[in-house]
């Protein structure tokens, strides 16, 4: 398999969000001339509001809004002047009283993300280490990685896992001199806790252990003073914490404030800190309708409130405690997450809920995993028990709709959360589909397969059953594949789905960047299986093309896709793999559609490249039958070096060519770090040199006939297609002798003697393929991870190397 191309986060994340813009979930407009926070406008039609992250109702507080009006009339709608030179007339009262709030001095930002842009920054110095909580808010990391161009290194750790969170603070505790662990107090999605105070015992044990944390979704609602959950778990704030919360969302203003107890570190921050310094301060608006809001904070009414909340969360628990519904974490916070695993379940059932008047957020990646969609609920004290318990009734009522809907079950959303299923219900299958699961290629009739899957790559009968001797029965885990072989036929026993699976080891930064795969073959150098999970694929790693039939005109053929896509899934629980992949597909909206509604991402590989072959005799008609530029590139850069070497077809090599093929073909593996995989294993070269499929096209040096030069790896499937599956070079002599592109050439030639029709060039070196008239075609991947932990965790690493 070729080098496929670097993962584009962003374009991702654009893909995702236009899909749920389109199905109407996501980039809405309230309407309305008015906001109460009970209820939101949307479409025209008023909802109850079930979104809202000012879960006391602050925002709407006439105490907040007088003081507001009454700041612009006094001092304008800003104060255009950084605070590095002078603060607006109203700062310094607020300063002061939110410092009585936490009992600590504190540094007010604009916002949080500019908060943390402007203070891990001066906190963290240069011999310092982070560790983040996979989960920690984007805002968190994306500041934590500006430290990369100090070369402070970025480790992440699963979330909340304290014990791999001790094995990265032995791993630096010798070397640094602080240890930085950064985490969300109360999380946005799923409502779930930081064990702060099992955090604070593993700092007693390490003292060099200090803690970034970011509690804006704990502000207000809990805690003395409303300061938030994890000061409430504190009791006071020791000198090795940093504690962000928030002036908006709960508190009802705008802005976010810092609390530090260290007076050295809270002077270096409060003195220079980026953003903090060059960015506009808060506008005398929101500077007022903050200090109302102190001072509500700063008073018992702040409990009544606080109470006033906590009877609605209850009642909410309560209410979801009679269902079936999928809550994913039971606790006592405002944020409530019912999951739908796929992201098209996910749409219907917010588009259900808006159609009852209900108003409710979707969860989805990159804040989730994408096959861990589901809706956020959260509750503020604009919720009344009547909508509360309205809302609960509408989602018990169409949540198995919304699965009926979108062919699901509510067994799959479960088994996608890891929870354990109560209901009981039946896959969504069509009765007149038959599926066929099958071991081994001996099991599958071999006209039956070479019909539909032959003719292109090494996955005709007999490239199978030659891959599946070759890949069972090693010594090493990474060397032994499980073969299943899945037909999906109709009532008239015709296939209307044909396709392979294996299960293989992978690396997980396979498809990383090669320097990252570089530092992390390091480590591999004490742990081989450092970073490496067991992977359900399409197809296998050593084949490349369409590892699919599937006939799309079939009026069942949607109902075949979806079946193998809920089999695998299933095959997934079964064998334990942590990710699903289904590859080499073309530009195929039928599929892009439906993969991305069951919770895949798509990432774009090389371009695939084939050789038409149909009526060419010989290579002199092959070279005049191609463009001007071509023949020029074959003239320059490929004849000139024919002089100087030999090429000839090897089918039985002896032992000591095989070992000099082994090689050579190791040379190549292992500088493919843009596509870090497993070596192969040793009798796969043997198995080759014994299989009257398999020859070797092999350069030599004209005046040294026994010295290999490079080597193309070729298959003949039937008589389709010939399928140079890999190649074998010396890089000692690679632009002396213009190795690949002779190969190349050689190639090509051997496939015209051999009377072949088409050549498949597979994915590398398109650029040089195309120069030679290979015809090129886009190809695209399709991943499904059971969390986003190795996505995120390889995007910190980017840069650092």
């Amino acid at each position: 398999m070729a080098k496929i191309k670097h993962h584009n986060f962003l374009n991702t994340v654009h893909e995702v969000f236009t899909d749920a813009k389109r199905a109407g979930v996501l980039h809405l407009y309230a309407g309305g001339s008015s906001f109460s926070g009970r209820t939101i406008r949307i479409g025209g039609k008023d909802m109850f509001h079930f979104g809202t992250t000012g879960y006391l109702g602050l925002e709407q507080d006439a105490r907040l809004k007088e003081a507001a009006k009454e700041a612009i009339d006094k001092y304008g709608t800003q104060f255009p002047l950084s605070k590095s030179y002078i603060s607006n007339p109203l700062y310094e009262a607020l300063e002061s009283t939110i410092g009585d709030m936490y009992g600590h001095p504190i540094v007010i930002t604009k916002n949080s993300t500019l908060g943390h842009m402007g203070v891990i920054p001066s906190a963290v110095d240069d011999d310092d280490v982070i560790i983040l909580d996979h989960q920690v808010h984007w805002s968190v990391q994306n500041a934590a990685k500006m430290l990369k161009t100090r070369s402070v290194p970025i480790e992440m750790i699963r979330h909340n896992n304290l014990e791999m969170l001790e094995d990265k603070i032995k791993k630096y505790q010798h070397s640094k001199s602080q240890i930085w662990y950064m985490a969300d107090g109360i999380y946005s999605m799923y409502g779930d806790y930081a064990p702060v105070k099992e955090l604070m015992a593993l700092s007693e044990k390490y003292p060099q252990l200090h803690f970034y944390f970011d509690d804006v979704h704990g502000m207000s609602w809990t805690g003395r003073n409303g300061t938030g959950y994890v000061l409430d778990q504190l009791g006071d704030l020791p000198g090795n914490v940093l504690l962000f919360g928030t002036l908006s969302k709960t508190f009802g203003a705008s802005g976010a404030v810092l609390a530090c107890s260290n007076p050295e570190m809270y002077d270096k921050i409060k003195t220079f800190g980026g953003p903090l310094t060059f960015s506009a301060q808060l506008e005398p608006a929101s500077v007022a309708a903050a200090m109302a809001s102190a001072l509500i904070h700063l008073s018992p009414e702040i409990y009544d409130l606080q109470q006033e909340l906590r009877e609605r969360i209850d009642y909410f628990n309560a209410c979801l405690s009679t269902t079936e519904l999928p809550l994913i974490d039971q606790n006592e916070s405002p944020v409530f997450y019912i999951g739908t695993g796929m992201p098209k379940t996910g749409y219907n059932f917010v588009n259900r809920l808006m159609g009852e008047g209900y108003y409710v957020n979707l969860g989805i990646f990159p804040a989730v995993p994408v096959k861990n969609t589901g809706v956020r609920i959260t509750i503020s004290r604009h919720n009344q028990k009547a909508e509360i318990k309205g809302l609960v009734e509408a989602m018990e009522h169409h949540f198995p709709l919304a699965l009926e809907d979108t062919q699901t079950n509510s067994k799959r959303v479960f088994h996608a959360f890891k929870l354990e299923h109560r209901a009981q219900s039946e896959p969504q299958v069509s009765g007149e589909l038959t599926i066929e699961i099958l071991d081994t290629i001996h099991q599958v009739d071999k006209a039956a397969w070479n019909r539909y899957m032959g003719g292109e790559g090494v996955y005709d009968w007999e490239g199978l059953h030659f891959l599946e001797k070759a890949f069972q029965g090693n010594a090493q885990k990474e060397h032994n594949w499980l073969f299943r072989y899945v037909i999906i036929k109709d009532s008239k026993d015709i296939p209307v789905l044909m396709t392979f699976l294996t299960l293989s080891l992978w690396k997980d930064d396979m498809l990383a960047q090669a320097q990252i795969s570089a530092s992390i073959e390091q480590e591999r150098k004490e742990d081989p299986y450092h970073l490496t999970s067991m992977v359900l694929s399409l197809g296998c790693l050593f084949t490349e093309g369409e590892h699919l039939y599937w006939d799309k005109s079939h009026e069942l053929s949607g109902a075949a896709r979806d079946g193998l896509l809920e089999l695998m899934e299933k095959m997934e629980r079964q064998f334990g793999a942590k990710m699903t992949v289904l590859r080499d597909f073309g530009v195929n909206p039928a599929w892009n559609e439906a993969l991305y509604g069951h919770g895949f991402l798509r990432v774009q590989m090389p371009n695939s490249c084939t050789v038409e072959l149909k009526g060419i005799d010989s290579m002199t008609m092959y070279i005049e039958q191609l463009s001007a530029r071509n023949r020029r590139h074959f003239r320059k850069d490929i004849q000139p070096f024919l002089e100087l070497t030999q090429s000839k077809i090897i089918s039985n090599a002896s032992a000591l060519q095989i070992k000099e093929l082994k090689r050579l073909f190791s040379e190549v593996q292992k500088r493919n770090l843009g596509l870090n995989t497993f070596s192969f294993p040793d009798k796969l070269f043997e198995q080759m040199n014994e299989n009257d499929l398999w020859e070797f096209i092999v350069l030599t040096p004209k005046e040294k006939p026994n010295e290999i030069l490079g080597v193309m790896f070729c298959y003949s499937n039937q008589k389709a297609v010939y399928v140079p599956s890999f190649v074998g070079m010396d890089y000692n002599h690679l632009e002396t002798y213009s190795t690949y592109r002779q190969l190349l050439y050689r190639t090509i030639e051997r496939a015209i003697a051999l009377k072949l029709p088409k050549i498949d060039f597979g994915m590398t070196a398109s650029f040089e393929k195309r120069k030679l008239g290979a015809m090129v075609y886009e190809k695209y991947a399709y991943l499904q991870t059971n969390d986003n932990f190795i996505l995120e965790m390889l995007g910190v690493m980017e840069g650092q190397h």
